[in-house]
């Protein structure tokens, strides 16, 4: 090998390594941020359980309550809640470390197109969970009380409960993250303006599609769920029209003209 090539090789070899440096540093504070977090939510485990149960509790018929099957259930279950809740609190930092990791590499219409989607994808995922949490889970809730068969008590266990709820919330959070799609799909040239106002009649029927297999099984989760993502389709259709530089969608500025 060559000085030249030695050299080079060199350098490849120490930019590697500060990346995987870099990297590590910003794991460990991602990493910490939880740790910190989850120490400060220990003692409230209790708590949070009672407050995510609510929606449960409220519509349960008199005398039944939730119940635990197994021997570590109140103990571990809270505890689970409350990583859960620490690594949802923590998303922000666990972005920002991710993207202090990406940016440099980016270029600059990059960063400017990057920077809104990161925001619009956090702050729609945590509304996803609210609308889940406080609308959704209530009616589902009263449905499925409602058609328990005579006879029947219904008694939840707790920790079914808990991944039915955090299931819920993951899946109406991306269910929300509708309009960040619709802008990536547009900003990589797959989709144009065009396309998707001519493609809204699909993502109707798809929105539906999705709901019925997201949702508890009553009519009212689904509409409930299939409405806001019509309309998100809607606002995505707005963002692309703001976000994506016209080089990327000319046929939608020649409709626009």
């Amino acid at each position: 090998m060559t000085e030249p090539e030695s050299g080079f090789a060199d350098e490849l070899q120490q930019g590697l390594f500060s990346h995987l440096l870099e990297l590590r540093s910003r794991l460990l504070k991602a990493a910490a941020t939880v740790i910190l977090v989850l120490l400060a939510l220990v003692p409230f485990a209790n708590r949070l359980y009672a407050a995510l149960a609510e929606p449960l509790v409220k519509r349960l018929p008199h005398g039944a309550h939730l119940i635990a099957t197994q021997v570590t259930s109140p103990f571990l279950t809270p505890l689970k809640l409350a990583f859960y809740a620490a690594l949802f609190i923590s998303m922000p930092v666990i972005l920002y470390q991710l993207w202090a990791f990406v940016s440099p590499g980016l270029y600059k219409h990059e960063k400017r197109l990057a920077r809104p989607l990161l925001v619009a994808a956090l702050a729609l995922f945590y509304l996803g969970c609210a609308f889940a949490y406080f609308l959704v889970l209530p009616a589902a809730f009263r449905f499925l009380t409602a058609v328990t068969p005579q006879g029947v008590e219904m008694m939840t266990d707790i920790t079914h409960y808990l991944d039915f709820v955090m299931l819920m919330f993951f899946a109406f959070g991306l269910c929300f993250e509708v309009p960040v799609a619709v802008v990536i799909l547009a900003a990589v040239g797959v989709v144009d303006l065009p396309k998707l106002r001519g493609a809204r009649r699909y993502a109707i029927v798809g929105a539906f599609a999705v709901a019925a297999l997201v949702t508890p099984p009553d009519i009212t989760s689904m509409v409930m769920l299939a409405i806001p993502m019509c309309l998100l389709y809607e606002l995505g259709l707005l963002a692309v029209r703001w976000l994506v530089p016209a080089r990327v969608q000319p046929e939608s500025e020649e409709a626009a003209g």
